[in-house]
């Protein structure tokens, strides 16, 4: 993406470790640039999700979200008197992993219930 990684770091801080719904919400009322590209990406996430693991939206948790830096596209922008000054556009790469709570909930009942026949 075509922003600069502390400033989409500045919005995925708020929305990491939070349901799919309430992210929605924050990301829409936050006034940053970097909300509109990550409201598309955390979107896409869901309806990955959904479709691939056949789970309902309102289940699904931002479980990781983080933000590196990508490449530095470097462009020369001319000035007065025939001189040149560097313009650098920083890019980042975002990843968001999204779980489903039903699903987590399932795994720990099995564990519980495996560990109780042991004991």
């Amino acid at each position: 993406m075509s922003l600069s990684a502390d400033k989409a770091r500045r919005v995925i801080d708020q929305i990491r470790g939070r349901s799919y719904e309430e992210t929605l919400m924050i990301l829409e009322l936050m006034s940053y640039r970097a909300c509109y590209p990550i409201f598309k990406l955390v979107f896409s996430a869901a309806a990955n999700a959904s479709y691939s693991m056949a789970s309902k939206e309102a289940d699904l948790v931002i479980s990781k979200a983080e933000v590196n830096e990508g490449t530095t596209a470097k462009r020369l922008k001319p000035r007065a008197r025939g001189r040149s000054y560097a313009i650098k556009r920083n890019t980042c790469h975002i990843t968001i992993v999204v779980k489903d709570r039903s699903l987590n909930a399932e795994y720990e009942q099995m564990d519980s219930w495996i560990y109780d026949d042991r004991y």
